[in-house]
């Protein structure tokens, strides 16, 4: 999600405590559209990264560092006269709006005592990192705007610097129970979007929390609500508007699962529309961690592009190839009918007229009289060799389709175990065995490099409640490793049924292991599958004595005659990683 005005006074507040009266030692721009700022403080040393991307507008505190180019840019090289060893006396932001001003005094050339202004707009593509003197005329910016680009304000050295109206927005941090009832429930459109497009700094996820505290649907028209459910509402709005003014932040992340591997959204407010939370001690912390995961995911699926293009086209080609022979083995269905009708010929044929079309004979198989069809310029010992002709063609027809079809479903659970694979992957070497995979499976020409592939990727290793080792393969080849050179025999095997996921090996210890372990390790084995999210997934475990690999198998596939099954969630949030 984008910054809204909540998170950004939570940031504000943090920046206040930490920076006013910071002097700035040291001012960078690694990015041309990107600050970062050293400031030296009597708490320590801190760096603020102050970013107007248009995709990815930022600004938090951090303890990373990041190269600058050679040559600053103009507008770094403004700020270093102006503003290098100034001390920050104020920071604010106007209401809750998207922007944060920075007062700053520097003493100029003359040894007087100046007061400067560093404004950020956070606003999407719209924006920027402006430079104000103390008349709040603009010095310069790092990005300029023309009248050829906007209509409503130029961004440009030497205008006069103000906040642009583009909606008629009220201000909740001044609102009352009328104003909120008449703005809100008088607009003809969905609850959730009446309220973040009545008030500034409201983001659409706020709003949605907002509707699920009251227990309405977000998609419900606002005009439809009575004057209690209005006011109940209202009241909700109220006590997070109420959180704001007082400072009570809780800066925390959301996860798609209970593994925090997936974020989905941050919040300086707790929000009940999920449930899998971390919370963090500043919102610095908070928005770093969020976007370095975010990152981390974008670059993995980026990195794993090829090799989905690569195993889905293989898969597709596969499907279709599957669907083309199920359909010529069908064909083969009708050749014991022409055996038959040729061992009817040789058995009735002495009572064939000559040039006979077709005659009618009593089936001794199901003692039913039956019509069929010749071919009358053929004796009928030659209508019975052709129909015994066709009948061996279909016959070796269906045996080599067999065969192939058995082939070619092999081949789709193996891609389809693959693409599931690379859904799951979260870290760049686990990319390395799948594309190895994919490599020694003839989909990927190899390259004679003469270098040997390095595999850094190891399995997930988690310890159950009762203190078992779990042990969870990130791909095939990690699958194989784990049944048949890690597990011995009296160690217990966990799969989920009937789709492509990892091999669960819960190390047995030469003890049986408790029911707790059990749940857990086909906890592991629902939520490393395709399956993972279902409410219940069906787990086939047994001892690996009992899995055995057939010759010639894919990577990964197993065959095993008896095992016990159970039904389990896929949620892992109470077992806990081991710490190798």
């Amino acid at each position: 999600m984008a910054l809204d005005g909540i998170v950004l006074s939570n940031i504000t507040a943090e920046l206040s405590e930490k920076l006013t009266g910071a002097r700035i030692s040291k001012i960078a721009q690694p990015e041309a559209d990107e600050l970062l700022l050293t400031l030296k403080s009597t708490s320590g040393q801190y760096r603020l990264l102050l970013s107007a991307s248009a995709s990815l507008p930022l600004i938090y505190l951090t303890q990373t560092n990041k190269p600058s180019p050679m040559t600053a840019p103009n507008f770094c090289m403004l700020l270093r006269k102006h503003i290098a060893n100034g001390r920050i006396t104020r920071i604010w932001q106007p209401g809750l709006e998207r922007i944060i001003h920075f007062e700053i005094e520097h003493y100029n050339e003359m040894g007087d005592l100046c007061r400067k202004d560093l404004i950020i707009e956070l606003m999407g593509k719209h924006s920027n990192l402006i430079f104000c003197d103390d008349t709040g005329m603009i010095i310069d910016s790092i990005k300029h705007v023309g009248a050829m680009t906007s209509s409503v304000r130029e961004v440009l050295p030497g205008r006069p610097y103000f906040i642009a109206v583009t909606q008629e927005k009220a201000d909740p941090l001044a609102t009352s129970q009328e104003e909120f009832c008449t703005v809100v429930f008088a607009k003809p459109a969905p609850l959730a979007k009446a309220i973040y497009t009545s008030y500034t700094g409201i983001s659409p996820l706020v709003a949605e929390e907002i509707c699920h505290e009251a227990g309405v649907e977000s998609s419900q028209s606002a005009r439809s609500f009575d004057e209690l459910a209005m006011t109940h509402i209202y009241h909700i709005f109220e006590r997070m508007i109420q959180e704001v003014k007082e400072k009570q932040f809780s800066p925390s992340i959301f996860y798609e699962d209970a593994d925090e591997q997936v974020p989905v959204e941050f919040s300086s407010l707790p929000l009940t529309l999920y449930e899998n939370v971390r919370h963090f001690d500043s919102p610095s912390e908070m928005l770093e961690q969020y976007y370095a995961m975010k990152n981390t995911l974008t670059r993995i699926r980026q990195k794993s592009s090829d090799l989905r293009r690569i195993a889905t086209t293989a898969l597709d080609r596969c499907r279709k190839k599957y669907e083309l022979q199920l359909k010529q083995l069908k064909d083969t269905e009708k050749r014991d009918k022409y055996r038959v009708y040729g061992e009817l010929i040789h058995t009735y044929g002495y009572d064939v007229p000559p040039k006979a079309k077709s005659f009618e004979a009593l089936n001794y198989y199901t003692g039913e009289m039956i019509t069929i069809p010749l071919d009358p310029t053929l004796t009928p010992q030659e209508n019975a060799q052709k129909y015994f002709d066709k009948y061996g063609k279909l016959k070796r027809t269906f045996e080599a389709l067999s065969e192939l079809t058995r082939d070619t479903k092999a081949e789709i659970e193996h891609l389809e175990s693959i693409c599931a694979f690379l859904d799951m992957a979260l870290a760049e070497e686990d990319l390395v065995q799948v594309r190895e995979e994919l490599t020694d499976a003839g989909y990927i020409r190899r390259r004679n490099t003469g270098k040997k592939v390095k595999i850094t990727s190891r399995p997930y290793h988690y310890l159950s409640s009762d203190g078992y080792d779990i042990y969870v393969g990130k791909n095939n080849y990690q699958n194989d490793e784990l049944t048949f050179r890690l597990a011995s025999g009296s160690d217990w095997w966990f799969h989920a049924k009937g789709v492509p996921g990892s091999h669960v090996i819960v190390r047995a210890k030469g003890a049986m292991p408790s029911d707790t372990t059990f749940e857990e390790a086909a906890r592991l084995a629902a939520f490393y599958s395709k399956s993972r999210g279902a409410d219940k997934v069906e787990i086939d475990y047994v001892e690996k004595k009992h899995v055995k690999k057939p010759n010639g198998a894919k990577p990964g596939f197993v065959v095993y005659y008896t095992n016990y099954s159970m039904m389990i969630d896929s949620d892992i949030s109470q077992i806990r990683p081991a710490s190798d």
